[in-house]
């Protein structure tokens, strides 16, 4: 007879849950593609409404998945979902890609982001500085200063979180709030001290429709909505929360909620602080809006403030995305040894370590931008699966448990979807041979899922 081994433990309530969403999301994002936005969207008043939409969007999709969340309330998230709606090849495909690139991805090129930043203070990380180059069969290892400290930054979260959950989401939420404290602080002075001239009229809002074509505002919206990307995160530590009916929802709808408010109140800063145009020529949209409020020297803060951000958000990404493999190892369509949860810390350390480790590899090797840049279209794919799958699940299993349902069925969900579906046309016209071959890296992993079925059986 096999005995239960160590299982996780559900030591997160709702304000973790709701730190952990606003950390996941909260990164270099925010600070860096106010001038893409405000480019695309034309005005003033349509870039506010871009990130008003775009944290709507997100909303509906946060509405949608409490739901799946409060009913199916194990680690995994989407892969739950989706094993659960169209069966558990489904379910792998998005855990494959996740693997492959678009968490492990993810993780690098926030710790690579993060590694950049940083050297602007510690020159020794600096993305100019050649740490080592090593040349082997043609094949040239040439890592820079930010993606060593990159890497080194992912290892030093993995082993926090490798000492348990309440460890993890410790320092994940004391970062979360001291980026939280510096983005308000940066929110509140912007609105106290005096408007740069030239500024201030962009806070006067024309209606909405003024400058603003409709081809504009899609592409703003694009960007937004990578910007809000993240906001998901909660699902995937479902296991780990206590009173997950209840605590799910809360957690994910109150930290979407910040986010957006944060979003919109730091955008409005940005157009007071700079000319419309000069936003959206800027690739540095808060440093560039901090030094014509603050000066050289509240640029500079804000730097620092950036540094924090991303380190906050690398934190919170290597604590939600390592839950995935642990249940696929479980349902038999993974390797089996990353099942195993650590007797005393109650992770699911293999899981944990096996993501990190190759997450350095991508960012060492500077890969990820590549793979990542082809895995995008299965990414928006998945999640328009994903929000459909609260109707394939009420026609299919009417049984469940639903301690929270869906506020505003179906009209929320159609929204989702939608507005997924929209994304997901968009990039497939942009970039059509990349989502191709994203489709083809995801469609890869069949031999695999059918030999780790095979071995099951």
């Amino acid at each position: 007879m096999n005995l239960p081994g160590p299982a996780l433990e559900r030591r997160l309530g709702a304000l973790d849950g709701a730190l952990l969403t606003i950390g996941a999301v909260v990164g270099t994002g925010i600070f860096l593609t106010g001038g893409e936005v405000a480019r695309a969207a034309g005005s003033p008043a349509a870039v506010l409404l871009v990130w008003v939409a775009g944290g709507l969007l997100s909303l509906a999709g946060a509405l949608t998945y409490a739901e799946l969340g409060a009913m199916l309330p194990r680690a995994g998230g989407l892969y739950a979902y989706l094993a659960a709606a169209y069966g558990p090849l489904w379910g792998f495909f998005y855990g494959w890609a996740c693997l492959l690139v678009i968490m492990t991805g993810g993780i690098a090129a926030i710790a690579v982001g993060f590694g950049e930043y940083l050297g602007s203070f510690l020159p020794a990380f600096a993305s100019g500085h050649t740490v080592l180059s090593i040349t082997l069969a043609g094949w040239r290892f040439k890592p820079d200063g930010a993606q060593v400290a990159g890497a080194l930054a992912i290892l030093l979260l993995t082993a926090v979180n490798h000492l348990g959950v309440r460890a993890g989401a410790a320092a994940q939420n004391a970062l979360t709030l001291l980026k939280l404290a510096a983005a308000a602080a940066f929110v509140v002075l912007g609105f106290i001290v005096a408007a740069p001239a030239g500024g201030a009229a962009a806070l006067v809002v024309p209606h909405p429709d003024a400058g603003a074509s409709l081809a504009g505002f899609g592409l703003g919206m694009i960007a937004a909505l990578w910007t809000y990307d993240g906001w998901y995160a909660l699902t995937f530590s479902a296991g780990e929360l206590r009173d997950p009916g209840r605590t799910l929802p809360r957690g994910l709808i109150a930290g979407t909620l910040a986010v957006t408010l944060l979003y919109v109140a730091m955008n409005a800063v940005f157009l007071r602080a700079l000319p419309l145009e000069a936003l959206g020529h800027s690739t540095r949209s808060a440093e560039d809006a901090a030094a014509a409020l603050f000066g050289a020297r509240g640029a500079r803060l804000l730097s620092a403030a950036v540094v924090l951000a991303s380190f906050g958000c690398l934190a919170s990404t290597i604590l939600y995305s390592s839950r995935i493999y642990q249940p696929m190892a479980e349902d038999g369509v993974f390797f089996r040894s990353v099942a195993a949860v650590h007797p005393r810390f109650h992770v699911p350390v293999r899981s944990l370590w096996l993501q990190s480790l190759w997450a350095v590899v991508l960012a060492l090797s500077g890969s990820y931008v590549q793979l990542f840049t082809w895995v995008t279209f299965a990414a928006v794919l998945f999640h328009v699966a994903c929000g459909a799958s609260v109707f394939a699940l009420r026609a299919r299993r009417p049984e469940l448990p639903r301690p929270y349902r869906v506020w505003g069925y179906p009209v929320v969900a159609v929204a989702f979807i939608l507005g997924m579906g929209v994304l997901l046309v968009s990039t497939l016209v942009q970039r059509p041979v990349e989502s191709l071959l994203g489709l083809g890296c995801v469609a890869a992993g069949w031999p695999a899922y059918a030999w780790w079925r095979r071995g099951r059986g």
